[in-house]
């Protein structure tokens, strides 16, 4: 029988069909896995990894046995399926492959059988909480066959139009499709169309909506603390260990569902939330891997990441000169994503990641060339950091960004704290 780690990643060759039939199927032979445990479902555009963590993380500290399912990875496969912040081990990880594999009688994607990994881990496990985040859109994703005690959109702007649509009220209308009849459901959204959509699809389902900014709110006070005024709950002095203005914002999220679950069946401690917050660590988003010279990933892949990044970059970061690297997918918006980043950058490095759908340098070069004059080709993601590396004086930072493709390839040229067995 084929490697079921090459097996895996052959599956990457079906690409992506939105459509809830084979997986669906698949989930019923293996016996519905997904619903031997609570859930939690995390859609939106930006900031799904980071409020999956923050959440995970209070969770565990509270005693929990919690799943957490995050996608992409950046260096390892298994680094999507964890338990506690485990990752799932290999030899378990080939075992429920050959399992899968042996149900399969529909045509499945590698996402969807990634998902149904997961479930199925996660039961076997036997996890008192599963966080699960929405690979695309959300209406037809996979994930959306769990039944989740609250239901979280991060956020909404305009990303796989060719899938979800070409508009902001389409795209929420998707993303929105994880609202549960009679539900609840958390999201950070500001745009008042995408608020509508949200709403109307609340009101159709009889679920409930409450919102980051509206019935919860956000306090920020000096020296990095800050304060959350929510449904039932509220919790002074808090401190996060994530970097960033929007990292407040995925808290919120977070601790939106944690006040939701206690008011529920849920008894979470407040030392529990105060702990999880401190220690919850997230790779690939804003990550300082050295101080000499400073070097920043960040797996920021469409125009609001960059936005997030940018102002991250001025509030959180002093340097001298900043060098950017910066690798994208030809199916992300590159182009609106530099007119925002090059303004910050006084050298930019164009590099591209050893993924089939990235962009090419020289498309890259095309566009920034528009917004910056100091720009290099450097094709291999490694020989492009060593070049930014020899670039960066005293008091200069390295930045690199555009995606996690990119910032997973750096990471493994870096070699921080990778196992010694990779599964790709």
């Amino acid at each position: 029988m084929q490697n079921p780690l090459s097996y895996l990643e052959e599956l990457k060759q079906k690409g992506i069909h939105l459509d809830l039939g084979p997986i669906s199927k698949l989930l019923s032979r293996l016996g519905n896995p997904q619903n031997e445990y609570s859930t939690i479902l995390i859609g939106g555009t930006n900031g799904k990894g980071s409020t999956a963590a923050i959440l995970s993380s209070i969770l565990a500290k509270e005693g929990m046995k919690v799943g957490l399912y995050t996608s992409p990875h950046l260096c390892d496969f298994r680094e999507r399926i964890r338990v506690n912040d485990q990752m799932i081990p290999g030899d378990t990880l080939c075992s429920l492959i050959d399992q899968i594999r042996e149900e399969i009688r529909e045509d499945v994607t590698y996402f969807e059988f990634a998902t149904a990994l997961a479930f199925l881990y996660f039961a076997r496990c036997e996890v008192d909480m599963g966080i699960i985040e929405v690979g695309m859109g959300g209406r037809l994703d996979a994930t959306n066959l769990a039944s989740p005690k609250v239901s979280i959109i991060t956020n909404i702007s305009m990303e796989h139009q060719q899938y979800l649509g070409n508009d902001l009220k389409s795209i929420a209308a998707e993303k929105g499709g994880i609202i549960k009849a009679g539900g609840v459901c958390i999201t950070a959204a500001k745009n008042r169309k995408v608020i509508d959509t949200l709403e109307k699809i609340c009101c159709q389902r009889e679920a409930v909506l409450y919102r980051v900014g509206g019935d919860i709110r956000i306090r920020r006070s000096g020296s990095g603390f800050f304060s959350y005024y929510g449904i039932n709950k509220r919790y002074d002095g808090l401190t996060l260990a994530l970097t960033g203005r929007h990292q407040i914002e995925n808290a919120a999220l977070a601790l939106a569902a944690v006040d939701l679950l206690t008011a529920k069946d849920l008894s979470i401690d407040d030392s529990s939330v105060v702990e999880g917050l401190r220690d919850v660590r997230w790779e690939g988003r804003l990550e300082l891997v050295s101080r000499d010279p400073l070097i920043v990933l960040d797996g920021a892949h469409n125009p609001a990441g960059i936005s997030s990044l940018c102002n991250a970059l001025v509030e959180d970061f002093s340097c001298r000169r900043l060098i950017v690297v910066f690798g994208a997918l030809r199916d992300k918006d590159y182009a609106g994503m530099l007119k925002r980043l090059l303004p910050l950058a006084d050298t930019l490095i164009l590099t591209r990641p050893k993924e089939e759908r990235a962009a090419l340098s020289e498309d890259l070069l095309s566009v920034a060339a528009l917004h910056h004059r100091h720009i290099e080709v450097v094709g291999d993601p490694g020989e492009a950091l060593a070049r930014a590396r020899f670039l960066a004086g005293a008091g200069d930072l390295v930045c690199v960004t555009g995606s996690l493709y990119l910032v997973g390839e750096i990471k493994k040229h870096l070699c921080f704290d990778l196992p010694k067995n990779r599964f790709m």
